[in-house]
């Protein structure tokens, strides 16, 4: 089996240049890590995790924990921040909390048992014990998508504000008025932030945003589909739903089916967090676009920074409106804006 001298005569370069390339160091050059690479890859070289562990105090990996792993959009965020991971020299261990402040916790015990370098958390709710102790015992970490207020912690997220705005501008200038919200877990900052930017937007326009019109949801499919079945039974339905995440929407397009109803004939649809699944539908759905790699990338650098003794600074990246038909909007090409939608009697 090829040691670490191999790897060094391989590469024609010294035993220290490929140590410190294996380690991660910034101080080495890209020719020599592409040398110690490409040497590495030759010979089968695997160095031994343990014993490296033991001598650095490093293990070179990293926790995750997602809130919930069915959910596409933190499941793009998980392939994110693996692949910069390995790019860094890093591994990556998965946590599903499952909406779960128990199983968070649950997760942060156990990642922390096996001596992982530093945590990705995108919280459950306001601050799991766990979770929290292990922030403020200086535990590495940085909050991804979510954070919790007061917890000196670097957060990594979007912002949807302006995005929300250009939803209600773009649902406006179609003639809707009537606009009702799925909203998140109130315990979550994403849920609170995305109804305060809706109400705000709402309100840019001269509209409210009646209680009838607010439903709490969890961030599941279920709770999408059980807030609008009791849209669909108010006397005044609302003309367009904004469910606060995907699963939401798409609980909610479930409920407008099995009333026998369609978007965005009887009633619109519009989404945050736009999945690969929404320009399938019928109608394609409107939604707001979070840019999940890039939240990926730059959480797992701002961990990798704190790791090696960096201050791990906070990234804010814009979220963005994408356009499709599930509001009322007319096929590509075609420039008059259409009737406001209406619901049908039945």
């Amino acid at each position: 089996m090829a040691g670490i001298k191999d790897v060094a005569a391989e590469a024609g370069l010294s035993v220290a240049t490929v140590s410190r390339v294996l380690n991660g160091h910034s101080s080495v050059s890209e020719d020599a890590r592409r040398r110690v690479t490409e040497a590495v890859e030759r010979l089968g070289y695997r160095p031994n995790a343990v014993a490296r562990s033991l001598r650095t105090d490093q293990t070179r990996t990293l926790g995750l924990v997602i809130s919930d792993v069915m959910n596409p959009y933190f499941t793009e965020l998980a392939r994110s921040v693996e692949e910069e991971a390995r790019a860094l020299g890093y591994s990556v261990i998965i946590g599903n909390a499952d909406e779960r402040p128990d199983l968070q916790d649950h997760h942060v015990t156990t990642l922390l048992d096996r001596r992982i370098d530093g945590l990705l958390v995108s919280p459950t709710d306001g601050g799991s014990p766990g979770m929290l102790g292990a922030a403020r015992a200086g535990t590495p970490m940085v909050f991804v998508d979510r954070w919790i207020p007061g917890v000196d912690v670097p957060v990594v997220r979007s912002d949807g504000r302006a995005a929300v705005r250009d939803l209600v501008a773009h649902l406006h200038a179609l003639g809707h008025r009537r606009l009702a919200i799925i909203a998140g877990p109130a315990a979550t900052t994403t849920g609170r932030e995305r109804v305060d930017a809706f109400r705000e937007a709402l309100a840019a326009h001269g509209l409210e945003l009646p209680d009838a019109y607010i439903g709490q949801g969890d961030f599941q499919a279920g709770s999408g589909r059980r807030v609008t079945e009791g849209f669909l039974d108010l006397p005044e339905p609302p003309e367009v739903v904004f469910a606060a995440d995907n699963l939401m929407a798409l609980g909610a397009l479930d409920a407008v089916r099995a009333r026998g109803l369609r978007v965005p004939d009887d009633i619109g649809l519009a989404a945050f967090d736009d999945i690969p699944w929404f320009v399938h539908t019928d109608p394609p759905v409107t939604a707001i676009a979070q840019p999940v790699r890039d939240l990926g990338r730059a959480a797992v650098r701002a961990l990798v920074d704190r790791i090696e003794g960096r201050p791990g600074a906070s990234v804010t990246l814009p979220a963005r409106l994408v356009v499709r038909r599930s509001c009322g909007e007319r096929e590509p090409g075609i420039r008059n804006p259409p009737s406001p939608v209406r619901r049908s009697t039945p």
